[in-house]
């Protein structure tokens, strides 16, 4: 999936993740999209219901070698 943005959130454990990834979404513009890269599997669960919360559109998670790829399109 193309991203507009990536966060680099490798090493960082709940809440941080969450709260760089509000963050970074300040600076975009609605209808791009945010990659949050984390090796935390918390993401997995924290990443989908934050987006709930926020009302942004979570499109979804991948997997690859112990690294979350997260997908956030700013709403």
């Amino acid at each position: 999936m193309k991203a507009d943005a990536t966060l680099d959130a490798v090493g960082l454990y709940c809440p941080l993740p969450i709260i760089k990834t509000a963050k970074a979404l300040a600076g975009l513009q609605t209808g791009e999209v945010l990659e949050v890269i984390a090796d935390d599997p918390g993401i997995q669960k924290d990443m989908p219901d934050w987006c709930q919360n926020t009302g942004n559109e979570f499109l979804g998670i991948e997997e690859e070698d112990g690294e979350y790829h997260a997908f956030i399109r700013k709403v």
